[in-house]
């Protein structure tokens, strides 16, 4: 049977964090899913790990990215190999909260094209990670909730749930990696789509490290950050 949920899970050289990751998974989510754990490469030190955890975890598939090495690319191709009407994505570093996937696949189902795990709003935190990186998330999410009108308050997490009938309607056209996110977020609150927001918090990873470059994607940021303020006059009424 095809699963509710597909959990997209891009990795690169995570050896430490995926089997805690993957493990919280299963013991949380109670959604039926697969999880879809995307490398770009056959030396990734993920892999064995994966590979080792299969019979353990049955609903975890490996797939490798052909489309092009990167973490965006590396999404893209598990959005695509994904089967399930709903589609989750989330790091490897374990950073993200599982336990508040079931909830985000509730409003999924409600009919909002993306829900958020929103570090923002009322309830939501963010523990640890760059300063500098925390302060420009931060302000590009609530002026874009307070300003641009949209209206979850964390645009920028990668952390959030998508219904394929949104996907299925949009071109991704990002270039860079985490940009993604924002991307989506512009463009299903210009064309009218409903989105909905969890709180969750976010904690800096605890081994390996990161593959963010904030320096080399904040001008790739800052063309969907101005995307959605484009669209504030101009875009159609939310469904509901």
């Amino acid at each position: 049977m095809t699963p509710e949920l597909s959990i997209v899970v891009p990795v690169f050289n995570e050896p430490d964090n995926v089997g805690p990751m993957l493990r919280r998974i299963a013991s949380e989510v109670r959604t039926p899913h697969e999880i879809l754990v995307v490398y770009d490469f056959d030396a990734d030190t993920t892999v064995p790990v994966v590979r080792d955890l299969q019979p353990e975890l049955p609903a975890v598939r490996l797939h490798r990215n052909d489309l092009g090495r990167g973490v965006l690319n590396a999404m893209r191709a598990g959005i695509t190999a994904s089967d399930a009407p709903l589609v989750l994505i989330t790091m490897a570093d374990g950073s993200d909260e599982m336990d508040r996937v079931d909830e985000m696949v509730r409003l999924g189902r409600s009919g909002a094209a993306i829900v958020a795990g929103s570090r923002y709003m009322k309830g939501g935190r963010q523990l640890g990670g760059p300063m500098l990186k925390r302060l420009l998330s931060r302000a590009a999410g609530l002026s874009l909730h307070w300003l641009a009108g949209v209206s979850i308050h964390d645009a920028t997490n990668n952390f959030k749930l998508y219904r394929r009938d949104f996907l299925d309607s949009v071109t991704i056209e990002s270039t860079g990696g985490f940009e993604l996110a924002l991307e989506l977020t512009a463009k299903a609150t210009n064309s009218g789509r409903r989105l909905a927001e969890v709180p969750t918090t976010w904690r800096d990873r605890n081994a390996g490290e990161s593959n963010f470059d904030l320096r080399a994607w904040l001008p790739k940021y800052l063309r969907w950050y101005f995307h959605a303020f484009a669209g504030r006059f101009a875009r159609v009424p939310p469904t509901r």
